[in-house]
Order: structure tokens, then sequence, then C-alpha cells
């Protein structure tokens, strides 16, 4: 384990924790393609990735990449505790780039994303990089000679689950997939939702796009919830629209549905790639989603600018049930910002 790292295990929380590791001169830049300023980390990995980059580490999938941010998203004990083991991306690299090939050259920030997908994949996919000993080619762990933050809990699911039959390579394949951007979706409260259970419900919200699912935390007996709780989807380039239910959390029971909905994300998209870097303009619409009788729109959502940043505010009243509304907000992040 890196020394300047060993400190961190018992230093406040979760997030201060990770936030001081990121502060280590190793991890101010990506650990794939030098990227300064990385906000993003491979949980399981234990390295610090750039937005481009991170792109890539989810196309590879959660079984061989948890991709989490830095600042938004909510970091388990075991994974903060992953993170400190491993030390930081000068450890993990002089593991996972032990053996670069010459003629293999790591790519800098501006590379094209096939050659940014190349060289990740061979980096942690297919271990090409790694020394020989410590490369695992069976369902068998091997035994001996095993760097130490390979013993970590995430780490070693990570190592044994993504070449534990040839069946890997297949899902690998069938799974990949080139994302274009991250739709971070903001829920932020519930109105008037239906009782489900005696006087009240206990209600969450679930995202899914795609092969992704995503919910939020369960507020007990709130019929106007409050969750102002932001969830991460990536986006691949044959997207479809955001599927969204809400549903009553029953302990002894399957959970109870409480409305539905299905939010278009194209106009959002459409118009932020219409307008490329957001950061050049002032603050501004740019585009909106119109209100009709085929969608879950209580008013027009308007699309803008805002302090460099593409958002639309959503208002939605759920579907297939009596009552119930929802208020979001959905933030387009391009990948190639």
């Amino acid at each position: 384990m890196n020394n300047s790292a060993a400190g961190l295990g018992n230093s406040g929380s979760g997030k201060r924790r990770i936030r001081d590791l990121l502060k280590q001169p190793d991890n101010r830049v990506c650990a794939d393609c030098s990227a300064p300023d990385p906000k993003w980390a491979s949980a399981n990995i234990g390295v610090f990735i750039c937005l481009k980059c991170c792109g890539v580490h989810r196309s590879l999938g959660t079984h061989i990449s948890k991709v989490l941010s830095v600042t938004l998203d909510e970091w388990s004990d075991e994974e903060v505790d992953s993170m400190i083991e491993i030390g930081g991306n000068d450890s993990a690299n002089s593991i996972y780039e032990a053996f670069v090939p010459e003629g293999s050259s790591k790519p800098g920030p501006d590379v094209s994303h096939d050659q940014r997908m190349s060289f990740i994949r061979s980096k942690y996919e297919l271990q090409e990089f790694l020394k020989p000993s410590l490369r695992i080619t069976s369902g068998k762990a091997c035994s001996t000679k095993k760097p130490s933050f390979l013993k970590s809990n995430l780490s070693t699911k990570f190592m044994n689950s993504f070449r534990a039959n040839s069946s890997s390579k297949k899902i690998f394949e069938e799974g990949m997939v080139e994302f274009i951007g991250l739709l971070k979706v903001t829920v932020k409260k519930g109105t008037n939702l239906a009782i489900r259970d005696m006087m009240s419900s206990d209600p969450y919200v679930v995202l899914n796009l795609g092969k992704q699912k995503l919910q939020t935390t369960v507020v007990n007996s709130n019929l106007n919830p409050i969750w102002n709780q932001e969830l991460m989807l990536s986006v691949p380039e044959s997207y479809g629209p955001v599927k969204l239910q809400v549903y009553d959390y029953d302990t002894f029971s399957s959970d109870d549905i409480m409305g539905e909905a299905e939010l278009d994300i194209q106009p959002l998209i459409t118009s932020a790639m219409a307008f490329g870097d957001p950061e050049m303009f002032g603050d501004m619409q740019i585009g909106k989603w119109l209100k009709s009788n085929d969608n879950p729109l209580i008013d027009d959502s308007i699309i803008n600018i805002v302090d460099g940043k593409v958002k639309q505010e959503v208002q939605i009243k759920l579907q297939n049930v009596e009552c119930g509304e929802l208020e979001l907000e959905m933030e387009w992040l391009s990948l190639d910002q």
C-alpha cells in the first residue's frame, strides 16, 4: 500500500477520505490518459479517472470496473477502504502497467475514443500489461504472488469474475456499448403520491436506461416526499427514453407500484450537441420538450444553459395510477466536453 495513503483510513467521512486521497500528486491526473483534475474513480480497481475515460470504464461493465463520482455518488465503507488500501494511481499503475510492450504507448488526454478504448481494455479487461505471473487465466484465482491490493474484497471479485470462464469475452462483446455522454437526473420531490399502505406510502423512484437501473432512497410514510437525490446514467449511441417508476417499499411483501412515466431525453441531447461546449455561452434557452397527450409532461419542459451547464427542468404526472406528480432536473454531460 502507498505509505502516503496509510494515514487516511480513520479520517472523517467516506467522501472526505476519498477527497484527501485525490489530493496526492499522482491522483491529480487521470490514471489512464493523464488528463488533469480527474473527478471519477474506479472503486474496485482503485484509480482516479477523467470524464472521457470514465465513459470507457462504464462500457466495460461493473464486473470489471465500478465507476463512481468523487463528488456526486455515495460511497460505501467497503469501496472507500478499497481505494485507500490500493493507495492511488501510482500504486495501481505499477501493477496494471508493469509491462507495457514496445510499440504501445499510453494515450494522452486528446486521443480518439477508439485509441482510449483499446488501451483501457488491454490494461484492465485483457490484463495485457500485468506481470505474467499475476494474470488470472482461469476460474481459480492465482494463490501466490498477488499484489496486496488484489486481496481486498472488491478487487478480488473484479479479478476473479471477468476471467472466471470462457464466457467472459462473450459478456464483454455482447455488452460493450459506446457511450456518448452522461445524464445526471436529480429527483427533487413528489407531490400527492398514491396511498399504498393504510394511510400513506414509503415511496422511492427507480430509473432504467438500457441495462442500467438506479434508485433513490426510501422516504418513509410520506405522500409528498423530498429527495433532492442525484442519479447518474451512461447514455449509449442508440438510446431510448429513460423509464421511471415509483414504488412503495414493503418489508414483508413485494413493493407496490405507484406510477410510471417515460422521459424523452432526445430534446436535451440534441440541443446540447447543437451548441457544443456550453461554457462558451451565457445563460440562455436552447431547446424545449413540448407537452402533448403522448407524454407525461405537466408543462413544456425548457432546456437551458445555466452557468455553463445544459439543464432541463421536468415536471411530470405519473401514468397508470390514480394520482401523483414528480419534479426532476436533468443535466447533460458530454464526453467530448
